[in-house]
């Protein structure tokens, strides 16, 4: 998978889901393209959602705000 956009990777995502939803009967022949397609996709979102939380802490960090643990 080529190097992807959040939104584009969660489309995706998206797109699969509905996909497996509508489905009556499981189309084994698409899946495996399903899940290899999410698990890249998904993998994308992950590592932007990480790089986000990063950026983020580190502005809070700077600007000298305290508690910018992430609440769990």
């Amino acid at each position: 998978m080529e190097q992807q956009t959040f939104r584009a990777a969660y489309d995706v995502l998206q797109k699969h889901a509905e996909t497996l939803r509508e489905q009556k009967e499981p189309n084994i022949d698409d899946l495996l393209k399903i899940v290899t397609e999410s698990v890249a996709a998904y993998k994308v979102c992950t590592k932007r959602i990480d790089a986000v939380e990063e950026a983020l802490k580190a502005a809070l960090e700077g600007a000298g705000v305290e508690g910018t643990g992430t609440a769990g």
